[in-house]
This record gives structure tokens, C-alpha cells and sequence, in this order.
């Protein structure tokens, strides 16, 4: 008979961004020995983990709602988590993944390949080499329910490190209001 209380299922994710705020999460340092005496990582970039797991209890999710795969696994997320976070302004607001917004997906892809360094793909070959981009990026919460926000570009350790251990002892981030600012 084990005593030990059931560790908490955490998981991350990465969608549209640069992996700043996941770099930010590393920060932690020696702080995430002790975020792993109370949650077991069950799925994360930094883990070589192929499907989000179910019944995950929070889960950070960084980066904005880019292309189909994006949609695919944040729609996996919110069915399988109890408490969906987004991780970082590209989550929160789309910031500087939606700054394609300005141009239409063809308009995008004439920019980057036949004006760019790179070559026009032919026919449906990008199709199999890369997911099909949706026509506008978009912040998480507009895709799916979201129940907390970590502001910040990357969000600093510290406003990490209180957020997670408040989402994990089930309350909601209270963050002093120098932490809920953007950038």
C-alpha cells in the first residue's frame, strides 16, 4: 500500500513560437528538483514523449495556432487536461508568430519562396513536408477554453516558478501586477 499522495500530471507544449518561454521553464534550475517531488512530466519538447497522454492535470502550452497540427494537439490538450495554461505571450496574445497576419497565407508563402532565398515547392509536395498553415495565427484561448495566463516574452523563472506552484496546489496564479505585464 503506497501513502505517498498521487504526484500531479504535468505536461508542455510547444505550438508556434521560438521555445523561449520552455527555455525560461529550464531556468528554474534547482527549483525543478523540487517541482518533481510533487509532478511527474508526463509529456514535453524536453522529454521524448510522441502523444499527449490523458488525464493530464495542467498543462502549460507555449506558442501561438499556426498550422493544422497546431490545432490538432491543442484540441488534444484541452480534452485531456483538467487545467489548460498559455505559456507566454505567443499563447496569450499570438505576438510575434501573428505578425504573418498582416499577409495572407499565399501572399506568406510567395514572400518566403519566390521572393526569399528558398524555392517554390511543386504541386502538393510541401503538403507531405510541412502542415498546411491556417489563414491567420491565433492566441490559444481562441482556439480552445483556457483557464490561467503566463504573460511575458519569455515569462521570467520567477513568474513561472509562483504560477506552476500555485496551479499545482489547485489555485489560480495571483501574480503582484509588475508580473502580469507583457514583454
Amino acid at each position: 500500500m503506497n501513502d505517498q499522495p498521487r504526484k500531479i500530471r504535468l505536461a508542455t507544449a510547444w505550438l508556434g513560437g521560438c521555445s523561449g518561454c520552455h527555455m525560461s521553464f529550464l531556468d528554474l534550475d534547482e527549483r525543478l528538483i523540487d517541482l518533481f517531488e510533487q509532478a511527474d512530466l508526463v509529456y514535453s519538447p524536453i522529454a521524448d514523449i510522441k502523444e499527449f497522454p490523458q488525464d493530464v492535470d495542467v498543462t502549460l502550452v507555449e506558442g501561438a495556432v499556426a498550422n493544422v497540427d497546431h490545432l490538432e494537439l491543442a484540441h488534444q490538450i484541452r480534452a485531456r487536461s483538467k487545467v489548460v495554461v498559455s505559456f507566454g505571450d505567443c499563447a496569450v496574445t499570438g505576438n510575434v508568430t501573428s505578425l504573418r497576419n498582416r499577409l495572407g497565407v499565399d501572399d506568406l508563402l510567395t514572400e518566403v519562396y519566390q521572393n526569399g532565398p528558398g524555392q517554390v515547392p511543386r504541386g502538393n509536395e510541401a503538403d507531405h513536408v510541412m502542415p498546411a498553415l491556417l489563414p491567420k495565427v491565433l492566441p490559444l484561448h481562441q482556439v480552445i477554453h483556457v483557464d490561467a495566463y503566463i504573460t511575458g516574452c519569455p515569462p521570467d523563472p520567477e513568474r513561472i516558478w509562483l504560477s506552476v506552484v500555485a496551479l499545482l496546489q489547485g489555485e489560480t496564479p495571483d501574480l503582484s501586477p509588475e508580473m502580469r505585464r507583457f514583454g
